[in-house]
């Protein structure tokens, strides 16, 4: 059995590119495939359940069909699209994951996560995710008029190319103590999670066990995905 994982596809009516390579994604390698997880930030800016965007309503009836092929899609939250809800779930047929989740692929347990909390030296970033995973604000921003959250998503896109442009490189990847604790806490060996945009496999000494920390890439580059079988798992550029 093949199970798929990718992250950061940032897809947006403004890349139809990128969202033309997902779909021959899902009707390629991933059509019979036994799982794909999708970990965060699956779109550029989800304002709601409700955004009638042509483009964004594309994608959900492509994963609705991957689904009823047979795989099974899972869908985890990012910084992007923090709003995804159970209206997408049901109408997209995906599970959505915690974040993070500990799943077992091929009988080994792994951790998943969007890893955007493992970057946990952007001191600034950290408390923006703190108040976005509050509940009670995503209930307040989808009550608002979706003309009213499109111009505040955008506002806070422009915001965040400024912060990346003027923070360090180091800030805005991970925290070595912070990928310790959390492999610590797991009780895995393997971490996949994306986010950075930085692709590679880190092997690691975490709680004096090893660590394996496999990084997803950004759609937008050569969109690297984890592909995972029974000879185990490779992190390969997307073969669509």
């Amino acid at each position: 059995m093949t199970t798929w994982l990718a992250s950061d596809l940032h897809l947006d009516p403004t890349t139809p590119g990128v969202a033309a390579r997902f779909r021959r994604f899902l009707d390629g390698p991933v059509r019979g495939a036994h799982a794909l997880f999708l970990l965060g930030d699956l779109f550029e800016a989800w304002i709601g359940d409700d955004d009638p965007e042509p483009a964004h309503r594309e994608v959900i009836a492509a994963l609705a069909a991957t689904g009823a092929a047979g795989t099974r899609v899972f869908v985890m939250r990012g910084n992007r699209d923090f709003m995804i809800g159970t209206r997408f779930c049901a109408e997209s047929g995906a599970t959505l994951l915690d974040d993070p989740s500990l799943v077992t692929i091929s009988g080994e347990r792994v951790l998943l996560t969007h890893g955007d909390g493992l970057c946990t030296d952007d001191r600034a970033y950290q408390r923006l995710r703190a108040l976005v995973s509050d509940a009670g604000l995503r209930d307040a921003f989808a009550r608002l008029p979706i003309e009213a959250r499109r111009r505040l998503a955008s506002e806070a896109r422009a915001g965040s190319r400024e912060h990346l442009a003027a923070a360090s490189a180091y800030i805005t990847d991970v925290n070595a103590a912070a990928v310790a604790r959390v492999f610590a806490g797991a009780g895995a060996s393997l971490m996949i999670h994306g986010h950075t945009h930085r692709p590679g496999v880190h092997r690691l000494e975490a709680g004096g066990a090893g660590g394996t920390r496999i990084v997803l890439g950004a759609w937008h580059d050569e969109a690297e995905v984890v592909r995972w079988d029974d000879a185990g798992w490779q992190l390969l550029p997307c073969p669509a």
